[in-house]
């Protein structure tokens, strides 16, 4: 087993390291913690293989807004990497919803917007930018209209489609991912948080590729689409992700580096969508379009 260790002098910029290392480097750490070290924060990520812990320290030199310096790689004795990671990750406050690993159940309690999700195999803890910019927008729009078919799409973990339930109670909400491993975990997060058993067959998980799936097309048009993906599928996708939405209907897209949002947003308005919000957390943008 291989330390990254990585070391700076602001709280925020630790955070936004964590965030990368737990749900966007490639290789993803096994295991990820941030500790107060003297007056600088301690973000280590750990890996199997030493080339594994390099090669996430490049990449996240890639995606960062923020320098990446003082990062050393070095070997430590094997330990149980999944517990000491998850019991390392706070709770996230996200609007109206409180994200929280299993290990805070006892001091976090339940409550209809409190939602436990473990550090795991797919993507969507809260910690990063484009999960939390996305649940900071399910709040924003779900408090102004009522939406009553959704389809977040790239569900991950499934905390997006999970609040999405929370707040929208009778809405039909379809949850896909490319990755079959994932919709078993989101479906089995929607089941330890209440939200299958609670919905009487209005929340569904369906492995998709795309919007290229019998299911999406049997249920939509939709009047929300939420997609925590990357700016280059996105941009790809705009076509089919446009003409799956009802008029009026809104788009919520995240995963999208700053830098590439202005090609994200040409894209879709070229299919008549029209920009409502644009809003920047560490280097990452969340949009918010509507369909003329």
């Amino acid at each position: 087993m291989h330390k990254l260790a990585i070391r700076t002098d602001d709280r925020t910029i630790a955070d936004h390291f964590v965030g990368l290392l737990v749900e966007v480097a490639e290789p993803a750490a096994e295991a990820v913690s941030v500790f107060e070290h003297g007056t600088q924060w301690l973000v280590e990520g750990y890996f199997a293989q030493q080339g594994s812990a390099e090669t996430a320290a490049q990449r996240l030199s890639e995606l960062s807004s923020a320098e990446l310096s003082g990062w050393t790689v070095e070997e430590v004795v094997a330990q149980n990497w999944v517990a000491l990671s998850q019991a390392a990750l706070p709770p996230v406050l996200a609007g109206r919803y409180t994200i929280y690993g299993s290990h805070d159940r006892a001091r976090i309690g339940t409550g209809p917007q409190r939602i436990i999700i473990d550090a795991g195999e797919a993507f969507g803890t809260a910690h990063h930018a484009t999960t939390f910019g996305c649940l900071l927008e399910v709040d924003r729009l779900t408090r102004r209209r009522r939406f009553t078919k959704v389809l977040d799409l790239g569900t991950g973990s499934g905390v997006l489609a999970i609040a999405l339930r929370r707040a929208l109670p009778y809405a039909q909400i379809l949850a896909t991912d490319c990755d079959p491993r994932a919709i078993e975990v989101a479906a089995a997060n929607a089941r330890l948080n209440g939200d299958l058993s609670a919905m009487q067959g209005r929340l569904s998980f369906v492995t998709a590729d795309g919007m290229h799936n019998t299911a999406i097309r049997t249920a939509q048009p939709f009047d929300l689409i939420v997609a925590n993906i990357l700016a280059g599928p996105l941009a790809r996708m705009a076509g089919d992700i446009s003409s799956a939405l009802c008029t009026g209907g809104a788009l919520l897209l995240s995963g999208i580096l700053t830098k590439q949002a202005a090609g994200v947003i040409a894209a879709y308005t070229s299919h008549g969508m029209r920009l409502e919000r644009h809003t920047r957390i560490e280097g990452w943008s969340t949009l918010v379009l509507t369909m003329r």
